[in-house]
């Protein structure tokens, strides 16, 4: 029987793992060092691996006949400053595709994923003489932006790796505990959908507002009416999320701009919610500039994120083998999350089953436990990292063959 436990080494290399990942994150398909040091690590385990999807790595763990699982743990970090005060913190920096330096940061936890993920594979290089089976670990560039499992996917990720009969992923999050997971059945995560919108205006002087049409104000209004569309045009029952990011216009205090940028991100659950929110987006985008006089605005599609959704009948087994693991109590049955993922592209684009859950990263009562996304981002190191790696291991090897 496969154990799911850390070696004392093995733990210490579980952590230099995570807070060297933590200090050197990267940009979405832009992770070339975070690729190097799986592809160093990998190579370390005799585990054959080879590059899919530009900064994407695979690797294929072989130990004779048997079924083939994947599991998938995504490596991209985040446009963000650090502020968690932690001696590993990031000083990293990064260009967007904009030309933009900023800073960045692991501020979603997908440190906790790659190094739980290579250790997950260490625990099952050390015990093959307990499973058969072929275990084809994905390490996935751009889930930030959506560009990453579609990438993989158009490079051939399943006709250069063995076809998993099944798919697995996890994250680490913030409202379970650390040491517990949580595991949704059926639809897992929302869709997302990110429009970049550009008003047009017409521009003068500060103090001769009566000689143009001001995109500032234009589109203060606009992104203040589509906070009514969740409010006052959507039943209660059924959950979407309306948020503008940024905003962006003029150069100067005394001139009113030719042209405001704003970009929204919307999560609905369902292609009729989603279908109607941006219906109503485009109606108010437009009304309001009919209304200021201002030409019609350019609503631009950045990314969009398919809905994630757990196979059900392999939900509920990996549920059982993680009850098993962790205790009953420690297993949680949630409602779909609002946030999205593009992991269900992998297993979506082969008509495999996936599987994808979530392990907590804060103690129990922890109050106001960062949330991801959050400058001040940084799971518990234990037993949050021994989580994932156990976590892993089990759901994993309910899927291997058991040798005779």
């Amino acid at each position: 029987m496969l154990t799911t436990h850390l070696t004392a080494s093995e733990r210490e290399h579980l952590h230099e793992s995570y807070r060297h990942l933590h200090r050197t994150p990267e940009l979405s398909m832009q992770e070339h060092r975070t690729a190097e040091f799986i592809e160093a690590r990998l190579s370390e385990l005799g585990i054959e691996h080879f590059r899919c999807g530009g900064t994407g790595v695979v690797g294929i763990l072989r130990n004779g006949d048997g079924p083939v699982v994947g599991f998938r743990a995504d490596t991209d970090g985040l446009p963000i400053q650090e502020d968690t005060g932690a001696d590993y913190s990031s000083t990293a920096t990064g260009t967007l595709d904009d030309g933009t330096v900023v800073p960045v940061m692991h501020g979603c936890g997908h440190d906790t994923h790659v190094a739980a993920a290579l250790s997950a594979a260490a625990l099952l290089v050390r015990q093959t003489g307990e499973w058969s089976g072929t275990v084809v670990w994905v390490f996935q560039p751009g889930e930030e932006t959506a560009a990453g499992a579609a990438a993989m996917v158009a490079d051939g990720i399943w006709e250069r790796a063995p076809r998993p009969n099944v798919v697995l992923g996890q994250h680490v999050f913030p409202a379970a505990p650390a040491g517990s997971v949580a595991l949704a059945t059926g639809p897992a995560m929302a869709m997302a959908d990110s429009l970049r919108v550009t008003v047009h205006g017409r521009q003068s002087h500060g103090s001769q507002p009566q000689d143009s049409t001001d995109p500032i104000v234009l589109g203060a209004h606009i992104v203040t009416r589509l906070q009514t569309i969740v409010s006052r045009e959507l039943p209660p029952q059924s959950p979407a999320v309306v948020t503008c990011g940024t905003f962006h216009a003029g150069l100067k205090e005394n001139i009113i701009p030719a042209a405001a940028e704003f970009t929204l991100n919307i999560r609905t659950l369902g292609t009729d919610i989603r279908a109607h929110v941006l219906g109503a987006i485009t109606r108010i985008v437009n009304a309001e500039a009919e209304a200021s006089g201002a030409p019609r605005p350019t609503i631009e599609e950045i990314y969009r994120f398919p809905q994630l959704t757990n196979d059900e009948r392999e939900s509920e087994a990996v549920r059982a083998v993680l009850e098993r693991e962790l205790g009953a109590g420690n297993v949680l049955r949630i409602p779909p999350a609002m946030g999205s993922e593009d992991f269900g592209t992998l297993p979506d684009s082969i008509g495999v089953p996936g599987v994808y859950w979530f392990f907590g990263g804060f103690a129990a009562g922890t109050v106001d436990p960062p949330v991801n996304h959050s400058p001040h981002f940084l799971p518990d190191l234990e037993p949050t990292l021994s989580t994932g790696v156990s976590a892993a291991v089990a759901a994993i090897g309910h899927y291997l063959a058991p040798r005779a």
